[in-house]
């Protein structure tokens, strides 16, 4: 990859949700903004070869973008002069922290429906692949591109302002927006780089600061952070290692202190949410590095008090596999067998629990099968490799 190239794909990693808030908050038209900012990208890609990369390589991609709608946005509303147009900010806008935010919490509309307002964010905002966000979500693809595609014609038909909602709107707008910094997260955890595991840091982190006095935004930038502190020691030798193998020494205490200290800020509030609660079961594997054994028996108390509050699929195995692990394996293998066949057939971690509790309780052969399914269903090479060691060694 060329110089030229490097600086277009950089451009795009740090830039679009920034470029993009500034370009939807002027034509009230995200799909055609997104449209607008996929041929600034690929015209950079065509002259900066060539011209030379510009000294204000967003400022170009914004005027390129916006020369774009000019020319194709046949309506009344246009976009301001050039001469009008806003210097790309590197420091806090107005009392709001980032262009990004803007949008995600502009996402958030009530008129909006609320299924969507994470997906929304995940794509518009942070440009993740629709395919990606049904993966999170567990359904497919094409539904999920579907919904996003008619939300976004809502979006412009129905006119809805591209504004910071009033301080009184902003709490009931909060909980989608830290699902869509959290799902940011889930996308890259198990890699934890420096792309977008550090960016959903830094917005939890942003979201905290905008709104200091509610505990969850320092409770999900407390959760990433203990993640982040392990990504040294997630994968070895290209294979993954699940938390409580992990050799500690290889994790980062200055990121578990601070996550600690985030999180200790949070309960303080007395306002306890699902992040917080999150953050408590990963400060439990955290602990390991002071004592050398993981408190199963914690994890599943807080599993429990999780399940309770926000009872999603996740939760429940996650809950099962602790209770597991406290307990006996048949104790978790019946709580897994009584999941909904339905719900579970497709979710990959309810099958490589499953598989480890049979094998656990002597069933060699159902869980030799269910840990073909669980990497039949693997989208991670290094958690395929994982699983496909588990099943050798039965």
């Amino acid at each position: 990859m060329n110089d030229a190239a490097r600086a277009a794909e950089q451009a795009a990693r740090a830039s679009y949700g920034r470029l993009l808030a500034i370009l939807a908050s002027r034509t009230a038209d995200i799909a055609a903004a997104e449209d607008a900012l996929a041929d600034a990208f690929a015209k950079a890609l065509s002259c900066w070869p060539q011209d030379g990369i510009p000294n204000r390589p967003e400022a170009w991609l914004l005027t390129t973008a916006r020369n774009r709608l000019t020319d194709h946005q046949r309506r009344a509303a246009r976009l301001a002069p050039e001469d009008d147009m806003p210097e790309i900010a590197t420091q806090p806008i107005a009392d709001f922290p980032d262009e990004r935010l803007k949008l995600m919490f502009v996402c958030a509309h009530p008129a909006i429906d609320r299924a969507l307002h994470t997906p929304l964010m995940l794509q518009t905002v942070l440009g993740i692949e629709a395919a990606e966000i049904a993966r999170c979500f567990v359904v497919s693809p094409t539904a999920m591109a579907q919904r996003l595609v008619r939300a976004k014609a809502k979006i412009k038909a129905s006119g809805i302002a591209f504004r910071v909602p009033d301080a009184p709107d902003l709490p009931g707008r909060l909980a989608a927006v830290l699902e869509a910094v959290y799902g940011v997260y889930a996308l890259d955890w198990l890699q934890g780089g420096e792309t977008l595991s550090d960016e959903a840091l830094y917005l939890a982190v942003l979201l905290s600061r905008l709104m200091p006095e509610n505990p969850e935004p320092l409770g999900l930038a407390a959760l990433i952070a203990f993640g982040q502190s392990r990504k040294t020691a997630r994968i070895v030798d290209g294979m993954l290692v699940p938390v409580s193998e992990q050799d500690t020494a290889l994790w980062d205490h200055d990121i578990i202190n601070h996550a600690a200290h985030m999180l200790t800020r949070a309960e303080a509030m007395k306002g306890i949410g699902r992040f917080q609660i999150e953050a408590a079961i990963q400060a439990v594997h955290a602990h390991r590095a002071t004592t050398g054994i993981t408190d199963w028996a914690a994890l599943a108390q807080l599993n429990e008090a999780l399940v309770r509050l926000y009872p999603t699929l996740g939760a429940l195995v996650a809950r099962a596999v602790a209770i597991g692990r406290a307990t006996t394996p048949e104790a978790g293998l019946a709580l897994l067998e009584g999941f909904d066949s339905e719900k579970i057939s497709d979710f990959q971690p309810f099958h490589a629990a499953l598989a480890h509790f049979l094998a656990q309780t002597g069933q060699t052969a159902k869980a030799r099968s269910s840990y073909e399914t669980a990497t039949k269903l693997c989208t991670e090479p290094e958690m395929r490799m994982w699983l496909l060691r588990q099943s050798a060694q039965l």
